[in-house]
């Protein structure tokens, strides 16, 4: 499907695709590449730029602005959630801001998703709240970017205590696909973007550079996947990632999580890297003292608005 807006006056033009190409997906992570310098931020997640290549994808529409035949600026829509609002993301070629790019490329994302709308505004930056402000947006969910040092100075990282009968390995390609998945949607039935992972989402994951199954850990007992550690090296900046714990809801409580989260930090300690982040949302307590108590202090802040309810 292929849509099109053209700027009165502005020689703007915002095409809606189903799939890019190869050439256009180029662009657009050149794009997000030039900005993300500038910014020192990536204005689109990981999630939004796996979806650039592959093919068409099932609620899935980019947004590409030209003006003059050049690559302008880049919106994602994502509409795969049966309850939530259409998610959105978006970013501006860094040297042609503050020409209505932004303002035109997020009315259009507005109006394509007939106006209920969820947008990222990645490191919170100043001009993405003025945008949103703009666009009648009002802020809904802080996610926290959360670091920890893991040199040699940094304080100590506490031992792994596994609750009993639980042991610990590494994840398994192909051969635990199914069981992983099954444990991901059970721990996060509540977090629709982690929860709803499918196998072509895992296995764009697995298809990446980054990807190492000895840092991904899995806790059985009885033969059951019972929770889980992705880590996930940042090789360019040097940064380990506690990509995402899970624990089973029957299995939570007893320090399962936190035992994962120490056998990862100890991993990428292992490892060299001297840093570790981590995503979590401002709105989970629980999660932020464990965190804090392992020695993370907040870094930045992801910001997401939506339109009134």
């Amino acid at each position: 499907m292929t849509d099109a807006a053209t700027g009165p006056d502005t020689g703007r033009h915002i095409e809606i695709l189903d799939e890019l190409t190869d050439e256009q997906a180029e662009a657009v992570l050149g794009l997000i590449q030039d900005a993300a310098r500038t910014d020192g931020t990536t204005a689109v997640s990981e999630q939004g730029r796996l979806q650039l290549r592959g093919g068409p994808r099932e609620g899935i529409r980019h947004f590409l602005a030209t003006a003059d035949g050049k690559l302008v600026a880049y919106g994602q829509l994502e509409d795969t959630d049966p309850v939530e609002a259409p998610a959105a993301e978006l970013v501006v070629h860094p040297a042609l801001r503050g020409r209505g790019h932004g303002r035109a490329l997020g009315t259009a994302l507005l109006n394509a998703s007939g106006k209920r709308i969820r947008v990222w505004a990645h490191g919170g930056k100043s001009a993405a709240r003025h945008l949103a402000q703009v666009l009648g947006l009002t802020l809904f969910r802080e996610l926290r970017q959360l670091r920890r040092p893991l040199g040699p100075d940094s304080p100590p990282l506490p031992d792994p205590v596994l609750p009993s009968g639980v042991t610990v390995r590494t994840f398994v390609p192909g051969q635990d696909d199914t069981a992983w998945l099954a444990a991901n949607a059970a721990a996060f039935a509540h977090h629709p973007e982690q929860g709803s992972l499918t196998q072509r989402d895992l296995d764009d994951r697995v298809a990446q550079p980054w990807f190492d199954p000895k840092g991904f850990f899995l806790a059985e007992r009885e033969g059951e996947l019972v929770g889980f550690h992705w880590t996930k090296v940042h090789a360019e900046e040097q940064l380990g990632e506690v990509y995402v714990v899970g624990v089973r809801p029957g299995a939570q409580g007893g320090g399962l999580g936190k035992a994962l989260t120490a056998i990862g930090l100890h991993h990428l300690a292992g490892a060299g890297l001297p840093t570790a982040m981590l995503y979590v949302d401002a709105d989970n307590p629980a999660a932020l003292a464990v965190y804090e108590g392992l020695g993370f202090t907040t870094h930045e802040v992801d910001l997401m608005y939506r339109t009134e309810s």
